[in-house]
């Protein structure tokens, strides 16, 4: 049985609170006052009979019992929005013709879904669905040969396409499993085994060559690799280490027994995966698409993975539009 007291939105304030420490932000998230996020976080509390956070400390801490049920709020909090989303389904019946791409770091396990979810929104439309790296769906996006796009995004607002947020994707170290530990190898280490790159003309090539300039980094270019599920499968036969994403490296399970992840051991960075759709396009369309992929995101790529590696935890999250 549930506690009497143990509201949605006293989950809410809570999982706010305990991603950011401050009342003030937690308020600006939940879209209530202050006093109003005090309240509910002390009524959670008190039907819990448990401190949750470290009201002493600035920003507020979780306690070890607030770590606890912060894993099973988390969870319980994304199944209802998962559960909203469904009974709200997309009105794309007015369909009759959708090209969208999506970018190869979904196809494993994501793509199947969405194209499920939206073949049952969309009863008479013809669907065609391409699978590409960044560059290549951001450059048919504006050629007009596809309507709508998954992609990661550079940054830039593109001439006549609306982009809507969906997910941070950080990046993060993989290596041969024997060739460390769980904790991230020393830059010396790495110098041991040769960086195994993703194809120069690949955005995500291209984002990490920035940051490594930036930070002044440089390892010998040997290897330049065109395609994500070789890199990795790469790494696990030992030829190498790379650095990646969650979202490209999980969608490559069958590598998983021999490659371990790591956080970067030099300055963290990220990139936004984002859906990117024609101005053109009614903007019901693309903002249910998007909410729709968010869901998915959270549910079977996102929760697996901090599960796994808890350190990626406020890292590897879903962006709000």
């Amino acid at each position: 049985m549930i506690a009497r007291g143990v509201t949605i939105r006293g989950l809410e304030v809570f999982e706010a609170l305990a991603a950011t420490g401050s009342v003030a932000e937690a308020a600006e998230a939940t879209g209530l006052s202050q006093p109003a996020v005090s309240q509910q976080i002390r009524n959670l509390e008190t039907a819990l009979n448990r401190d949750l956070l470290d009201h002493g400390k600035r920003p507020m801490r979780l306690t070890p019992a607030g770590r606890a049920y912060l894993s099973h709020t988390s969870s319980v909090l994304s199944q209802l929005r998962l559960a909203h989303s469904e009974l709200s389904v997309m009105d794309l019946s007015h369909l009759d013709k959708l090209s969208m791409g999506i970018i190869d770091d979904f196809d494993n396990e994501l793509t199947p879904r969405l194209v499920t979810k939206l073949a049952e929104a969309m009863s008479q439309c013809q669907f065609r669905l391409i699978t590409s790296p960044s560059h290549e769906i951001l450059r048919d996006l504006q050629d007009h040969v596809l309507h709508l796009g998954v992609a990661a995004s550079s940054g830039e607002a593109i001439s006549g396409i609306t982009e809507y947020p969906l997910a941070c994707d950080p990046f993060i170290l993989i290596t041969p499993s024997e060739f460390a530990d769980d904790t991230a190898p020393r830059l010396a280490k790495l110098r041991e085994l040769p960086m195994l790159r993703y194809e120069r003309g690949q955005l995500i090539a291209r984002q990490i060559d920035a940051h490594m300039k930036q930070i002044n980094i440089t390892f010998p270019n040997r290897f330049e690799i065109g395609s994500n599920p070789t890199l990795i499968s790469m790494v696990s036969r030992g030829l190498g280490w790379a650095v990646t994403t969650p979202l490209s490296y999980f969608c490559v399970a069958r590598a998983h027994t021999k490659v371990t992840a790591h956080p970067l051991p030099f300055t963290p960075f990220s990139r936004n995966i984002s859906l990117f759709a024609n101005n053109d396009w009614a903007d019901t369309v693309p903002r249910d698409v998007a909410q729709t992929v968010r869901n998915l995101v959270q549910q079977k790529m996102i929760l697996p993975a901090i599960d796994r590696f808890p350190w990626l935890d406020g890292k590897f999250r879903v962006l709000s539009d």
